[in-house]
C-alpha cells in the first residue's frame, strides 16, 4: 500500500470509539481493558507512520491556505 497512514488513522479512531461505547455499554472491564491497550498501541504506531511518511508538497507558508489565498481581498 502506498499510503498507510490514512487507513491507520481511521483505524485507529474507530477502534477508541468503540472503546467508548462498550464502556458506556457496561461491558465487562477485561474486554475494555485490552481493547484500551491495544487502541494505545495503535496511536502510538499512527503517530510515528503520520510522522515519517514521505509526503512533498509543492506549498509553503506564504501561499497561505487553499481554501483562501494570503492575497485574497475580504
Amino acid at each position: 500500500m502506498k499510503n498507510l497512514a490514512i487507513p491507520l488513522v481511521a483505524t485507529t479512531t474507530l477502534l477508541l470509539i468503540t472503546v467508548t461505547i462498550m464502556a458506556s455499554m457496561n461491558l465487562p472491564f477485561n474486554w475494555i481493558f485490552y481493547l484500551t491497550v491495544l487502541g494505545q498501541a495503535f496511536v502510538i504506531v499512527m503517530v510515528y507512520v503520520v510522522l515519517k511518511d514521505d509526503y512533498q508538497t509543492p506549498h509553503t507558508f506564504k501561499d497561505g491556505y487553499d481554501d483562501k489565498p494570503l492575497n485574497q481581498k475580504l
